[in-house]
């Protein structure tokens, strides 16, 4: 009797604490602050750029020579199109235009992570080879979301959540006519693969195999396979690096980490 009435009364507080349990777990995984980073970026876009002035495309997976790429946001009106990549970190955001990594610290620990400009590059050379218009109608965006400060003077087109809409706005001499914008909308639509899945599945292996320095990779440039080489001269001599298989004609390189 006294078994029983211990789980008679155990049993419905397991059944409150299991589903509380597991949405805690859902909201401090990195998937679900990713995603409601991402619906901040939209939900600002919806809220402060007009429909009618700036056409909006979400979550575009691109072919590239060694795989694919993924553009958070893509805006495109007459004043240019805008790439937008979107950060949602936390903590003190340390980082220079021109470095390859920045530094993510929260409290006293510290956390590299790619320049996030240098990822947002590939992002606008794939959609500009896409859609065959000149790099410079294109522009780079990156959006901070989340509890997190910069240390350092960052690049107007780096910004903190809303803080994108004025960079954005900021451009005010039209590059393209209304109907130039509904062709290249439809050329996104049509060249972009289909928002499946398997899409995501196949471009977080490629983002896997990319960042991994010991496996096989294609040149970024042209496609051909990268090859190891060691460095004969200089301050790097006897390094390792991938080099583009197709030298001289392409002279991609990427270190080994």
């Amino acid at each position: 009797m006294h078994l029983d009435f211990v789980v008679n009364q155990v049993l419905p507080l397991v059944y409150w604490l299991l589903p509380i349990a597991i949405v805690a777990a859902v909201v401090k995984s990195p998937w679900f602050k990713g995603m409601m980073g991402e619906l901040q970026v939209r939900f600002f876009g919806w809220l402060r750029l007009p429909s009618d002035t700036y056409r909006r495309i979400h979550n575009v997976t691109l072919k590239t020579p060694d795989g694919t790429t993924q553009i958070d946001h893509i805006f495109i009106s007459r004043f240019g199109i805008f790439v937008v990549e979107t950060k949602n970190m936390r903590g003190w955001i340390f980082g220079g235009e021109h470095q390859a990594h920045w530094t993510q610290k929260i409290y006293n620990k510290s956390f590299r992570f790619q320049n996030p400009l240098r990822q947002n590059y590939k992002h606008k050379k794939a959609l500009a080879e896409l859609l065959g218009v000149p790099e410079h109608f294109i522009h780079s965006v990156i959006v901070f979301v989340g509890a997190s400060t910069f240390k350092t003077k960052m690049p107007d087109n780096v910004t903190k959540e809303g803080g994108y809409i004025r960079y954005i706005k900021s451009f005010r001499s039209a590059v393209l006519t209304d109907e130039e914008v509904e062709n290249l909308i439809i050329r996104i639509q049509s060249g972009r693969l289909a928002s499946t899945r398997e899409t995501h599945k196949q471009h977080i292996q490629n983002l896997k195999s990319r960042n991994n320095p010991e496996a096989e990779r294609l040149c970024p440039k042209c496609g051909s396979p990268m090859v190891r080489r060691t460095s004969k001269r200089g301050v790097n001599a006897g390094k390792q690096f991938w080099g583009c298989s197709a030298f001289p004609k392409c002279r991609v390189i990427q270190n080994i980490r």
